[in-house]
């Protein structure tokens, strides 16, 4: 329902309504909602779709959803009925004093539309709750399959129906159901996109492809974790011409749109990375093999050719174009980086061409990010690496570190996601606006909180620049880098060009990924239209680009969203084993509640601290579990005591 409200906000073409949605759609013209111009189904000027949120006792605000404008009130008299979480469609009342209002003409739906319920003892009495909010989810357990204490059941918002049994909240291989079903994800292809990903060869034919750039002869390599299986990018770095190759995966060439693969692609939009297995956007005979840049074999790939200023590190010029190339070796993180440090020697012809560019290009990308950094940010907040049992029990969490191998491969991509969106005025950015003065108004009073006053620089680059180094005299380099990025907006795709704040860049957008992101692959589309200067085809790409941008940044928030409950689930259950123990932690947030991370035997898992006194944000402490929540994934700590830096280990 939010994708069709969304589309219809931005305008939908009458040939991509679905036949479920059609009968909405003529609905809600006859009710005058929409109007109906060249084929174009859009709103009428004098209504909105968006969530009803912050419901309060005279009215609540209607976000709206598809674009960016100031929320609307809604008095409680214009409700209709709406509740919070419900998608409305609202009509604007003009003439009203003070801020936008508006007032409800239909309710479409909820805007989760899928939840989860588990089967719960309150006072005695054994009832079904939703997990997010605990309260009653309306049905009697006399209708249920499964009654016994911790069933889990997905339900349908839209339809008020159960939608599947889960299992049982005991088990801790149903940490992953959960997660998925609250997003309605499935990791099962349908038969019909399986189908059709078993028509393709199972490897490549050079033969077939005679317009293509033959490059299998340059030693293009990988460099990925020792775990992927998805390879998106290639590299090759010639010194001699200071010229980097970046082959990308050329997935455009067997995902066609209209077709069943892409129609679940656009679905999923992005794969999902779970400490134990990914969920791909492309059925694994594309993602991990026939579009895969594997070592040693031919593959198809979209490589921009760049040839770097020694002097300026910046682009002189590039070639963009469909090749050929045979990876030379697959190489970790590792690998690379004990290379580097000359722990690591060639043992074959192939390597030894491959490892002989590496210490030339790990120079120039370190000149490129010290040239990047001038106007770009460094933020050094840790990525949590979760490792789990064959039961889905943790076996031992960290935060990752970056190493020169990441910088090297980060590099590389960036320059050519910017090289990508050079080529255009509209299709896919990636966008990230500065933070807002009120934000940033928020990060000062933070800091200054824990003893960081902020002096006002000539630029909000130079005052995060400065913030940066004090929290570097105090340790608290990740902590505070990490209060920075909440005060950042957040990045997402757009169609218009807004530059990237974060990144430093006037143009940016994503273009190494098209395996495991749709944005990335509808870039690649885009831009062979262009070369091709078929503008019908570019027409097409671009027909319903705004709505697709809102979309797939939705997905993209709801892939993170879940691969961090999925941590949340396993660190409630590790924690459910240690009741009554005490473990070091780190305050994170210190307001009305206080959080803190614990840094242990176990690193990562936050908890909520009860019996606090006087507690200030960064404070090192002893907590004590008391409580661990398997339904919500909340975890509740005692405070023992302070740690003293001076004298505690």
């Amino acid at each position: 329902m939010k994708s069709l409200l969304i589309r219809l906000t931005h305008g939908l073409y009458d040939q991509d309504i679905t036949e479920t949605e059609r009968p909405l759609v003529q609905q809600w013209m006859g009710m005058k909602l929409l109007q109906h111009e060249s084929g174009v189904y859009r709103f009428a000027s004098q209504y909105r779709a968006g969530i009803v949120s912050l419901a309060l006792e005279r009215g609540a605000y209607l976000q709206t959803i598809g674009e960016s404008i100031r929320d609307h009130f809604i008095d409680a008299a214009n409700l209709m009925g709406a509740k919070n979480g419900d998608l409305v469609i609202a009509q604007r009342l003009l003439g009203r004093r003070g801020g936008p209002q508006a007032k409800v003409v239909l309710i479409a739906g909820r805007s989760e539309t899928f939840s989860v319920a588990v089967v719960a003892n309150k006072s005695g009495v054994s009832v079904l709750q939703d997990i997010r909010t605990s309260h009653p989810a309306g049905f009697a357990l006399s209708d249920l399959p499964h009654s016994e204490e911790g069933s889990l059941y997905q339900i349908n918002n839209q339809t008020g129906q159960i939608a599947a049994y889960l299992g049982n909240l005991s088990d801790p291989k149903v940490d992953e159901k959960i997660v998925l079903a609250l997003y309605n994800k499935h990791d099962a292809f349908d038969e019909e996109v399986l189908a059709q990903a078993r028509e393709f060869p199972k490897e490549v034919d050079a033969s077939l492809y005679p317009n293509r750039r033959d490059l299998r002869h340059l030693p293009f390599c990988t460099i990925d974790p020792v775990t992927a299986k998805d390879y998106d990018d290639a590299i090759c770095y010639v010194e001699e011409t200071s010229t980097l190759y970046v082959a990308i995966a050329d997935v455009s060439e067997y995902v066609k749109p209209f077709g069943a693969i892409d129609a679940e692609a656009i679905y999923r939009s992005f794969s999902i990375y779970l400490p134990h297995r990914s969920i791909p956007m492309l059925p694994r005979e594309l993602s991990e093999t026939l579009c895969s840049l594997q070592g040693l074999v031919d593959r198809l790939a979209y490589t921009f050719e760049m040839r770097i200023n020694p002097t300026t590190y910046e682009i002189d010029s590039f070639d963009l174009y469909e090749s050929i190339i045979h990876s030379h070796r697959r190489f970790s993180y590792e690998e690379i980086d004990a290379f580097l440090e000359g722990n690591l020697q060639a043992k074959t012809d192939k390597e030894a061409a491959v490892l002989a560019y590496i210490p030339a290009l790990n120079d120039l990308t370190h000149k490129l990010r010290e040239e990047r950094m001038k106007k770009g940010y460094n933020f050094r907040s840790s990525e949590l690496e979760m490792r789990i049992d064959e039961e889905q029990h943790i076996v031992s969490t960290e935060f990752a570190v970056e190493t020169p191998s990441h910088a090297l491969i980060e590099d590389c991509m960036l320059l050519a996601n910017k090289a990508a969106a050079s080529m255009y005025e509209r299709g896919v950015f990636r966008i990230h606006e500065p933070p807002s003065p009120l934000k940033l108004q928020s990060l000062y009073t933070e800091l200054a909180s824990i003893g960081i006053f902020v002096e006002f620089q000539t630029s909000v680059k130079e005052t995060i620049t400065a913030i940066q180094a004090e929290a570097e005299k105090r340790g608290l380099v990740s902590e505070v880098d990490t209060l920075i990025i909440r005060a950042q907006m957040q990045a997402r795709y757009a169609p218009y060009n807004v530059g990237h704040f974060g990144l430093g860049f006037e143009r940016y957008t994503h273009f190494t990924s098209p395996i495991r992101r749709y944005s990335d692959l509808i870039v690649h589309r885009l831009l062979k239209a262009i070369q091709a200067h078929d503008t019908e085809e570019g027409s097409y790409v671009l027909r319903n680009i705004e709505s697709l941008c809102t979309s797939i940044s939705e997905k993209e928030r709801e892939a993170s969203d879940i691969e961090i409950r999925f941590h949340e689930r396993k660190f409630a259950r590790w924690a459910a084993t240690v009741i009554g123990q005490e473990f070091k932690a780190r305050v994170m947030r210190a307001e009305d509640d206080i959080y803190a991370e614990i840094h242990d035997v176990i690193t990562g898992a936050q908890v909520n601290v009860t019996a606090h006194f006087g507690l200030m944000l960064f404070d090192d402490i002893i907590v004590r579990i008391d409580h661990a929540d398997l339904a919500t994934a909340k975890i509740t700590a005692s405070f023992i005591r302070k740690i003293d830096k001076d004298t505690d280990e």
